[in-house]
Formats: C-alpha cells, structure tokens, sequence
C-alpha cells in the first residue's frame, strides 16, 4: 500500500480550514470575514441541494411575478433570494445587501448589523433550471468605509474597491470559487462530506485562449471592433486556426470554463442593448475582480472594467474578459476605432 498518497488523501483542505488559515496572515483580524464567507458558503450549500432535487419538487414552474429586470422569476430564483438574504443577515455582518432579485437595496437593521456590503446574484442563468444546464450564484463583498450610517454610496463604488469576489456553480459537481485578492482558488463540494474541498488551487488563467464564448445571434446588432474581433476569432490572417465558439448561455458556466480552459467571454453592447444585458454590481464586478485575480484581464469597450463607477445598483455594462492577450486584441480593436472617429 501506498500509505504517503493515502496520508495526502486524508489531508484535506476544506473552505473552513483555508479561510481561517488566511485569516490567520493578519493578526488584527477579527473573524468577521470568516464568519461571513461561512455564511455565503452555507446559503450555496442549501442551493446546490435545492437545485439538485428541483426536477422531484416541482418548485421549477414559474412563481407568477416577474423581477425587476422584467425576467420571468422561477420558484428557485424566489428561494434562492430568501436563502441568501436570511444567511447574509443573521451572520450579524453585513450592513447592506443588493441582490438581482430585488428592486430596492436591503438595509440590516441596526442590532443585526456589520461592516460588510454583499452584492450577488442568487441564481444566475435560472432560465436553464428546465433543461439541466449549469447555473449559479455570484457574489462580491465591500466593505463600509468608516463608522457612519450605511449609505448605497457605500455599494455604489468601482470594483477595484472590493475584498472577495467569488461563485458558486451547480453542475455535475457544486464548484466554489473565491478569490480575496491574493490569487484565486477552486473548491468542490464532497457530497459525502458536505465538505467543500480544495481542488484547484491558485487558478491562473492561460495567456493566450483557443475559444470564444459570445451570443452570435446579435451578430447584425454589434458594433466594429466585436465583430471584427468575431471575423478575427472565425477566420485568422495569420495562418493560426480558428477559434472555437462554446457559448452556454449562463454566465457562471461560460466564465468557469474560459477561466480554467483560456479563451474570451463577451457581452458587447450592441444597438438593441446599448449598454449592454450584464449588471455592473453582481455579475460584471465579481467576474472580472476573478480573472483580473487569474492573470487575465476584463475590459467594458472604454475602460478596465473593475473602474467603473456605477451610478445604480442594477446598472449594465458591456464586458469582454478572459485571457490577457486575448482582451488585449480587443482593446487595441476599440483603440483603432476610437482614432479614426
């Protein structure tokens, strides 16, 4: 027998285990992050069961109201929302939440009340419960600027200003990945355990990519550089082969696979959605605060998206983010168009 491999297999590092070892880099800390983290974990851990049973329920037809980005709400996006918002409260650590569910930003009573702003979106991709495809829950964490009463100026900040960005995706596996600024890591939950464990550690995102990801069937509706980078992508001039198009159509399963495969993943704005369909706050942030965090890069057509400052917190942006040289064709593709107007 083989007792080192066996010794390593039982050496396990779980999500707890690890936060708390990070936790532990900075002596003044309190463990509030870490109580918090617990509780994101928690409410993705209820979802991946929830999710995984939601064929049996039953609890996949529609509730009857509609969100307030006039999409069709499903059962599960409804108690995703509720799971979400209970466990961020009752941590006793956040002071405002902001979820795509909800029109209005919640404000946690003062008893109940910490230093933490989340902003997620419960249930992303939830159009796909139906047919299988994987979706999932994102999220980003900032935290409230000094002692003075919660404000949403307090959420309204770039995303360069955010300490953990992270998902969790319900596939054929449950995947977590978090990042808290110093690099991005992977954890899979154990269903034997109710465990998630480490299973990609330190995530860096290939430099160069060898599949695009973008919803071409807006192709008449783009601008120049998108679909130039598109042509590009179909049909080299360099000699090299072409691209592949992988597009899922749920953007936590679309990002998972450009960040461990390469590759890039647009949303461009295009003349049906001038700003483009992807909330700054909940989805365009944390995406691109991970692959920035992988070694890539995320780019809105005028700007590195994580300096964007959102006015609204259900506000949209174009994005285009994946590899590093791969964003770079882009933003050199939008450089070009901007000297000749």
């Amino acid at each position: 027998m083989d007792h080192a491999a066996d010794a390593h297999r039982t050496d396990l590092m779980t999500i707890t285990r690890f936060v708390l070892n990070e936790q532990s880099k900075y002596p003044e800390s309190r463990g509030d992050f870490s109580i918090l983290l617990n509780h994101i974990v928690l409410g993705c851990k209820f979802v991946c069961s929830v999710v995984n049973k939601a064929g049996l329920a039953k609890i996949i037809g529609l509730a009857g109201e509609t969100n307030v980005q006039g999409e069709e709400q499903k059962k599960l996006d409804v108690l995703s929302n509720e799971v979400f918002i209970k466990a961020l409260v009752s941590s006793g650590r956040t002071c405002i939440l902001v979820s795509e569910e909800d029109e209005e930003a919640t404000f946690v009573e003062p008893s109940r009340r910490g230093r933490y702003c989340v902003v997620f979106d419960p249930l992303d991709g939830s159009s796909n419960i139906d047919c299988g495809v994987s979706i999932g829950t994102i999220f980003g964490i900032y935290m409230v600027k000094d002692d003075h009463e919660p404000t949403l100026d307090d959420v309204l900040q770039p995303g360069k200003n955010m300490l953990a960005a992270g998902y969790c995706m319900y596939g054929s596996s449950c995947t977590f990945v978090l990042s808290t600024g110093t690099g991005v890591n992977g954890f899979t939950l154990d269903p034997s355990l109710g465990e998630f464990i480490l299973t990609h550690p330190d995530i860096k995102i290939p430099k160069k990519g060898k599949i695009y990801s973008v919803n071409e069937g807006n192709v008449r509706n783009w601008d120049g550089p998108t679909a130039k980078y598109v042509e590009k992508c179909k049909f080299p001039q360099d000699g090299s082969s072409a691209k592949s198009l992988r597009y899922i159509g749920s953007m936590v399963a679309d990002v998972h696979r450009t960040l461990l495969y390469g590759g890039i993943f647009l949303y461009p704005a295009d003349k049906k959605s001038p700003n483009g369909k992807l909330r700054v706050l909940y989805e365009v942030f944390p995406m691109s605060f991970l692959m920035e965090q992988a070694g890539g890069q995320a780019f809105t057509g005028k700007q590195r998206a994580l300096d964007l400052v959102p006015t609204k917190i259900h506000e949209r942006s174009p994005i285009f983010l994946g590899s590093y040289d791969e964003v770079e064709e882009i933003k050199a593709l939008y450089a070009a168009e901007e000297k000749k107007a």
